[in-house]
Formats: structure tokens, sequence, C-alpha cells
């Protein structure tokens, strides 16, 4: 039965989606597979009888002329239904293809086909649940799967049945326990995968040997941790002299470029980790910024027996870190480097949780989906990192439950503890490497585990600002609340409640009358819960209507008269609410020597809630009932959605204080070196030094790249442009979506397109979407395409006809190197918006102090946020690249010189859009015939 399976993988090409709309078949290709070997493959042009749409066209490469000789699917229906008879239908995305097939069996005639499928993207997310993506080309460059021809019927299903046979292969390697896991979890699935984990178990119990490094808590199968320590290797001298540096360098790595400020900025962290001193340093890009403070602070870490710790704000630099430039530092040190990554508790996943929570017997579609994936991956992942899994939307909700918590009591041995794991390995390390936030959190943290480092790099060290904004910041919102509410639930509903209630008095542990008074208690909670919502709604339309605001309101919590008597009631209620259910979860421990597993499991869940409840009535007195002092707060609401809209948030004004607080002690025993490619603006050397609470003695170092490291980029400034102060924003987004399908075109994509608004990305994607201007390019827009920023990047560079929208973080922290790059286009200059609550409570805080606000704070950060855009073009000295500005602003206003001024010295033209994208292009074809002459060349 396992060898023998028939399996009849299939793909089809097609006019569109829906065959009951009229979308007809032009491809079909049909591999069979036996014993995990290509047996048979019929593969067909099929007349639609219609003309194959444009786009079709595009994505397929079948047009009308390939398909005018063929016959219709009639002509060959028997023989196709034939193919698959005995066989497991398998496709990638089983329920367009078989459908599609169905329909048209159908309408040839045929009966309705029956059989089990396999759908390749289901077993794929459960087998390589770290997967940036599961489309079938995607997935075929991660596996080495031969793939020439994506979106071609004949070529999709060959890389489909070399797919499954990886998955095949991929399921055997696992650990029995997580087959046997898989195998009867499998059943609430899609696609019949039950029977293909059966052959697999089958398999494997056959094997004499199990997978090897293999540790188990509950028959749940984990990676075995790896032992490290430190080697009795050879003492390391730092280099001290340039040649010496550049003897060391050109040994280890092959074409290595020589960089004056490079070799500057090694010694300069040198000289600062030897005499525990303080030092900023802007390095621009072209500098080797990472190896600049890697090379130094790694000899120094070995040489001394010490630790050096390094933070970055973006988990794209730290995986950068740990993939690319560790590895490189070892082999220049030739030597293995201890390294830990560390990031916060809420990073691991909790064992113990996952344990009981897989016990449920009632999980959705997409938590059993989830289960799985977490099963296979556990069984490989050595850090125990969540966000290393790619789950769908309502497997995030399973993730977030399973995640470690400072709140959650569950208690396992240490032996399997990632998060303990991580700490335990960072004592050893020579380099622990961490987040911004994380080190921040030591300030609040009982035990703090940042005392024994004897160095300190702070890289993207401008961000770390942002990073003690969002550790002090506290938001509300009103659908999270009725979360929670929903989560507890009455007697009459299926939530916790009910569920403790059941088991608390199966055997009579607690009364009937507790649970009578909580449940009045819960009542008691949420009508004034309510009733507070609606006074908020109530006194936000009485501002607004007097403000004549649009739709959506945003209103400083000051600026209304709350009922403070309401709010406190609201804060007591809860208060009394939790009491009587801790009284209540007592009774029940109390009353029994030993707790039945399923009763611990939602007694488990009952203590969650009431501590996700004390956490909440903390938010709510900090929001509501405690003063302003360094903090602003502000409520936000859509008229078109009330109360559901509701946001309060509170952000601090002014972290300075909060930054010197953290490094005050570590300057006393260590060096603090601080870095970033945009620390200083244009006449104001200290801007971000002066947030961080920099001392005025430290000495910022500025290193620039030389001159020639930017010969390949080139300035535009786009002369007629509308000015959106005096057209419709309809207008506006009109010019600026023809300008940059314009650009795109000319550069044949790999292009960058900076907002600052949101909400204008949003409306020119869709402009040029509904267009169809760039319908042959693959757009990924923030906000819009599903998925993280670091996952929208990844998505970016595997299409050379790619665009990518961003706004926000996507101006900076983002490295694509090489021909990943050919074009940013600067949409506004990145101002903050003047409405923006904590923008404005600083800048009122500058003008009460008689200063101007513009100069000091709007400015200088628009500038800084304008050099990290152009920091994203050029990110080696053979990188080619255009930087487009369509804001006219930078041209007809005086301080427009000062945003030229912050970028390195290019060329800058100013040209009509007609006569830009002319030259562009005439540049663009003289590279490309440069590149190709060069080629030659070698060849």
């Amino acid at each position: 039965m396992m060898e023998s399976q028939k399996y009849a993988i299939v793909d089809l090409e097609t006019t569109g989606h829906s065959p009951a709309s009229g979308d007809r078949m032009i491809q079909i290709a049909i591999v069979i597979m036996k014993d995990w070997c290509i047996e048979k493959t019929f593969t067909s042009f099929i007349h639609p009888g219609k003309p194959i749409p444009l786009f079709i066209q595009d994505l397929t490469n079948i047009t009308d002329a390939d398909v005018k000789d063929a016959l219709p699917f009639e002509a060959h229906a028997d023989y196709i239904y034939e193919l698959l008879q005995d066989s497991i239908f398998v496709a990638h995305n089983t329920d367009f293809d078989l459908s599609f097939l169905q329909a048209e069996f159908q309408r040839a005639g045929l009966p309705k086909w029956f059989g089990k499928k396999i759908d390749t993207v289901e077993l794929a997310k459960i087998l390589f649940p770290t997967s940036l993506s599961y489309k079938l080309g995607d997935l075929a460059a991660d596996l080495n799967i031969p793939l020439d021809n994506a979106h071609r019927a004949d070529d999709d299903a060959r890389a489909c049945a070399h797919l499954l046979k990886k998955c095949w292969e991929e399921l055997i390697s696992l650990p029995l326990t997580t087959l046997e896991q898989l195998h009867k979890k499998s059943f609430r699935l899609k696609s019949n995968l039950s029977q293909l984990f059966f052959d697999a178990l089958q398999t494997k119990r056959r094997s004499v040997i199990d997978t090897e490094n293999i540790i188990y808590y509950n028959k749940i199968a984990l990676q075995q941790p790896v032992a490290r320590s430190k080697t009795n290797e050879k003492p390391l001298q730092y280099p001290m002299s340039k040649e010496e540096k550049i003897k060391l360098f050109t040994e280890k790595i092959p074409a290595f470029e020589e960089r004056v400020q490079q070799f500057q900025m090694m010694d300069s962290i040198w000289e600062s980790l030897n005499r525990k001193s303080e030092i900023a340093i802007e390095a621009s890009t072209g500098i080797g910024k990472t190896i600049g403070y890697l090379f130094p602070a790694l000899i120094y870490a070995i040489q001394n027996n010490r630790k050096i710790c390094i933070s970055t704000y973006t988990s794209h630099l730290l995986e950068q870190l740990l993939i690319n430039e560790i590895p490189k530092m070892e082999e220049i040190l030739g030597r293995q480097i201890n390294v830990t990554l560390l990031k916060g508790k809420q990073n691991y996943v909790d064992i113990g949780t996952f344990e009981q929570l897989i016990k449920f017997e009632d999980l959705s579609y997409d938590e059993t989906l989830t289960v799985l994936q977490v099963l296979v991956w556990l069984s490989k992942t050595k850090t125990g990192d969540v966000t290393e899994l790619n789950v769908s939307g309502g497997g995030q909700l399973f993730i977030d439950k399973i995640r470690k918590s400072n709140e959650k009591s569950q208690s396992i041995n240490p032996h399997f503890d990632f998060y303990d794991r991580a700490i335990r390995e960072s004592e050893e390390a020579d380099l622990i490497v961490t987040n911004h936030s994380m080190i921040l959190v030591d300030l609040v943290r009982k035990e703090p585990i940042f005392e024994k480092i004897d160095g300190w790099i702070i890289d993207e060290a401008h961000q770390f600002i942002q990073a003690a904004v969002n550790q002090d910041e506290s938001i509300f919102t009103y659908t999270n609340w009725k979360y929670l509410f929903g989560q507890i639930g009455l007697a009459t509903d299926n939530g916790i409640f009910t569920r403790f209630q059941k088991i608390a008095l199966k055997k009579q542990r607690v009364p009937l009358q507790l649970f009578n008074q909580l449940e009045k208690k819960y009542i008691r909670v949420t009508n004034l819960f309510n009733k507070a919502m609606q006074e908020l709604v109530h006194q936000m339309k009485n501002y607004t209507i007097q403000t004549k605001q649009d739709t959506k309101h945003t209103v400083f919590l000051s600026q209304i008269n709350l009922d403070n008597g309401l709010m406190k009631s609201v804060s007591h209620a809860i208060q009394n609410w939790i009491d009587l259910a801790e009284r209540i979860a007592t009774t029940f421990k109390n009353d029994v020597e030993e707790i039945a597993p399923e009763h611990q499991l939602v007694l488990e869940q009952w203590e969650y809630w009431i501590r996700e409840f004390k956490m909440k009535v903390a938010q709510w007195e900090e929001l509501f009932l405690q003063g302003e002092t360094d903090s602003t707060t502000w409520i936000e609401i859509d008229r078109r959605n009330v109360p559901g809209s509701i946001r309060v948030l509170k952000k601090p004004i002014n972290i300075t204080a909060s930054i010197h607080q953290l490094f005050e002690p570590f300057r006393k025993s260590g060096a603090v070196i601080w870095t970033s490619g945009t620390l200083s603006v244009p006449n104001n050397e200290r801007f971000i030094a002066d947030q961080l609470g920099i001392d005025k003695n430290v000495p910022i170092l500025s290193l620039q790249a030389p001159a020639n490291y930017y010969a390949g980029a080139k300035a535009y400034i786009v002369t007629d442009m509308p000015d959106i102060q005096t057209v419709s924003q309809t207008d506006y987004i009109e010019s600026v979506a023809l300008a940059i399908t314009r650009i795109v075109r000319t550069t044949n994509g790999r292009c960058f397109v900076l907002f600052t608004s949101q909400d204008m990305l949003r409306k020119t994607v869709e402009l040029i979407t509904e267009s169809e201007l760039l319908h042959d390019y693959m757009l990924f827009a923030q906000g819009v395409t599903n998925g993280s920023r670091m996952r929208l990047l990844k998505s970016f560079q595997k299409f050379s006809h790619s665009v990518l929208f961003g706004t926000n973080s996507f101006w900076e922290g983002v490295d694509v190197p090489g021909d990943g790059l050919s074009s940013v286009i600067i949409v506004r200059l990145p101002f903050s918006s003047p409405e923006e609550p904590t923008f404005k409570a600083k800048s009122s805080l500058i003008q009460q102090q008689g200063r101007n606000s513009f100069t000091e704070l709007s400015l200088p950060e628009a500038i800084l946020r304008f050099k990290q855009g152009f920091g994203r073009l050029i990110r080696s000295s053979h990188d080619k690249g255009v930087f487009i500005v369509l804001d006219r602003r930078i041209e007809t206003k005086s301080y427009g010189v000062e945003f030229l001024r912050a970028l390195p010295q290019i060329s800058v033209n100013k040209l009509p859009l007609q006569d830009m994208v002319l030259e562009i292009e005439h540049w663009y074809n003289s590279n490309d015939k440069d590149r190709k002459q060069v080629g030659n060349n070698e060849k």
C-alpha cells in the first residue's frame, strides 16, 4: 500500500478563476508518480473557445497563437478521467484545480470524480513551517526544485511532484512521536493527509533508529540543546597598524577593499573598549559599519574573557549579524565565536502551555494547522523563537497564547525552557546580540540579566529613542477589552466561566453561591465599562462638533471632561471581580489533593484570564486615573464604527531621563558605543545625541564614505509635479501614480516607493492596481499586502519586476544590495504630521519655552528620514540607482537646500517628468551595455 500508492499531480492554466463565470482551461498537465518516481506525464494545450485575457498571457506566457490549433477539453476528457482513476489527486491548491476540473468534467458530460486529495500547500505549511512563502515558485527555490517556467502547467506539475516527494522525505525524517501526533490530529485538515502521515508512521516504526539529538517533553519532541564552552585557543591580538589590518583581511576576504574610515572606526572602538569610555559614531553607508564594530569588539571579548553586548532595533539587522556577519568574523579570526541571541520572553514558546492547549478536542481548522506546524517546528528549532514561524492570521492568535510571559505561572524543567536556555547560553557567550527593547526592559526586570557586560555597542542608535517610547507607551482598544469579556462569559455562554463552574460544582468543591456572586460582579463590570465607553463617545462628539473634525477624530484626553467617578467605578468593579475569582480558584485548589489533568488545564486558563484582568485594570488606572507628567494621552475614534474603533494611547514626550537612568550604571564599569548611519543633520550635530542623554563631552565621530562610493547614484527632482497645497488629494495621487508607473517601467521595477501617509500609500496602490499599468509587475505594499515588513522585503527581493510601497519603518534598516534595488522614489518630504499627537505635544512644549519647533524638531526629524531613505539605494560601491523626489517643496521652499545638503556629493538634476524618464532610460540602457560588455570580456 505504502510505496505503491499512485499519485496524480495536476496543474491547470485557465482564462480566470471561475468556471461558473465562463472561464475555461488553456493548459493541463498530469504527472503520475508511484514509489516516489515519475512514471508518466500528460500535458496539452486546451482550446478555451474564447480569447485569453492579456494579463493571463503575461502571467503564463500562453498566447492565443499557442492554443489556436489545440483541441477543446471534451476531446481529452475521457483520457484525463481515466488517468485519475485509483489515484490520490495532488495539486498546489486543490480547491482551485480540482473544482475547475470537476466543472470541466460536468460540461463534458462525465460523472463527478471521487477520490482522495492532497493539497501540497497545506502539506508544505505543516512540514516547512518557517518558509517565507508557500507559493510553488518560492518553495521550489527554497528546496532546490527545478522550475524554469512558473505558471506553465507542465513545469508547475513536475515541480509539484518533486515537492510532494520532498515532503515525504521530510516526513520520514521527523521523530516518531512527532509523526504520531501529526497523524492523530490530521483528521480535521482539508485534504487527506492522514493517510500520508500514517504511511510515514509505519515506515518510521520499521526503522531501527529514530531521529538523533531529540529530547522529549511529555511526548513532544524537541531539539537537544548543544553544550557550548569557551575554547582555549591562542589569544588574539588586535592589529594596530593599517598594514597589519590589510594583511589579515586580504588573507581571509576575497577581493577585500581597504576602507580608511572602517579602520578608523575599528581603532576608535578598540580605544573606547580599553579605556571604558563613551563615544558616538555616525558611519554612513559604505563604511562597513557592522564589521567596523564587530572586529574590535570580538577581539576585546576573547582577549579579556569578557562579554560584549550588541543591541539593534530591527530584526533584519539581528538576522544579518547572525547569518552573514558572525560567520564572516569567524573566518577572519580563525576561530569559533560563542554568540547568543537574546530576545524578550514573549518571543519564545512556552512549551508547557502548548502541551496543555493541544489536549483540547475542539480546535478550529486554523488552530489545528498551527498545532501541526508547531509540532514539526519544535523538533527542529534551536531557539524556540516563535517569530521563525509563518502561520495564518487565525493561527497567529494561537501563537500568542503559547508565547512565554512574565505573567504565566506555568513552570517547567529549565532544560525545556527556551528562554532559560538563551539566558544560560548568554552567561558563557563572548557576544550577546539583542534588541533595544530587551535592554529597556532590564530597567524594570526583577533580576537584571545585563549586569556582567564590559562593553555596549548600540547600533541603529537613533532608534533607541523610539524603542524607549514604545517601552513606556500604553494602548487601550475597545475591541481588545470586549474580546477579554467574551473569553470569560456568563453561565449561558461557552466561555471559561461556564467550563470552570462545571468542574468546580461537579464534586461540590466551590459553593454555587460564590459563582452567582461572581457572575453578578462580572455583569456589573461590563455594564460600567459600556457606560464609560458611552460617556467617552459623548464627550468626543461634543468636542468634535465644536471643532468641526472629520469622521476620524483624535482628541487629547485633557481636552474633554470625562466623569472621573465613573472611571474609578470601573476600576473598583474589576478589582472586586478579580478578588472573588482568585478566592474561588484558591478554594478549588485547596479542596482536593490531586487535580485531574483536564481540570488542571481549565484551572490554568481561569488563572491566566485573571492575570489578564489584572493587567487591564492597571492599564485602565494608568490611562484614565493618573495625571500626566512627561507623557501625553489621546483618544482616537472613527465615527463610522462606534464604539468599535475607540483607542486610547499614552506615550512619553521625553525619554532622555529613562535612557540616562538605564546607562548610568554601565558608564561606570564599561564602554558605551553608540553608532548609526544617521546621528546628525546639517546645523545640528547633536540632534540625536541630546535625545539619548549623551553628555556634551562625549565626542561624535562622523565617518563618511569616499565620494567615489556614490559614483553610481543620481538624484532627480521632478519639477512639473503639482503642488499638493493647491490641488485636491485625488488629483495629486493621480499625478503620483502616473510618475511611479513611468519610472518603474523605465527602470524595470526593483523600486522602493516611500510615503509618509498610509492613507496616500493605499489610495495610490489601489489606483495603480485598477489601472493595470503595472499588471506585469509584482506589487508589495506595507499595510496592504499581508505579512511583516521583513516578509514583504524578502518577497520583493525574489522578483526582478517588483515594486515595494512602504511607509514609516521602510525608510530605514532595509538592505537590498546590488541589482536588488534600482530606484527610490520619495513621494513627499518626510515631515511628521502636525496633528500626530506625540509630535504635537513635543512641538507645544518647545514653543512654550520660546523656541522654534520647526527648526528644532520638525525639520531635523524630516532630514534624518530623508537621509535614511537615500541610504536604502546605494549599499556598495558597485551599486547604481536613482533617487527621485516628487515633492516640489524641496525646490520651492527655503528649507529645501537643507535636505539636499544632507545627501552625499552626487549630481542633483531638476527636470520635468518626461525629460527625467528619457534621461534615466538612456542611463540604464548604457549601463546594461556596459554590464554586457564586461560579461563578454570575462568570457
